[in-house]
């Protein structure tokens, strides 16, 4: 059984995939690239995203081993510490691309939950 801590953590993954999402619905990579406010609120989206897969437990882990977990962990210090780095395009294909199977991952272990 996941600890309420994990599945805290997953609601907090899925729900701020979500709003990734909604905050680039309707854009292409350009726009995008050019709106600052809509890149800031993906960031902090990214840097929850981040934040919450600390607390995905172990065994939830290891029943996803195709998904980079230490890479998503570690990728909220980018965002915090070398933000000079992070480049709109990277956001973008985040977002359009690599949160996919990580959002199917989390709402499988979630169940369905809304």
């Amino acid at each position: 059984m996941r600890s309420d801590r994990s599945r805290d953590a997953l609601r907090d993954i899925r729900d701020n995939i979500r709003l990734a999402q909604e905050f680039t619905e309707g854009l292409d990579a350009s726009s995008f690239a050019e709106d600052a406010r809509t890149r800031y609120a993906v960031i902090r989206c990214l840097e929850i995203i981040s934040e919450a897969s600390r607390r995905v437990g172990e065994a939830v882990q290891a029943r996803h081993p195709q998904l980079p977990w230490s890479q998503i962990a570690s990728s909220g210090n980018i965002y915090r510490h070398e933000y000079e780095d992070v480049r709109p395009e990277v956001l973008w294909r985040t977002v359009r691309e690599a949160l996919r199977p990580l959002l199917a991952a989390v709402e499988a272990e979630l169940g369905g939950e809304r």
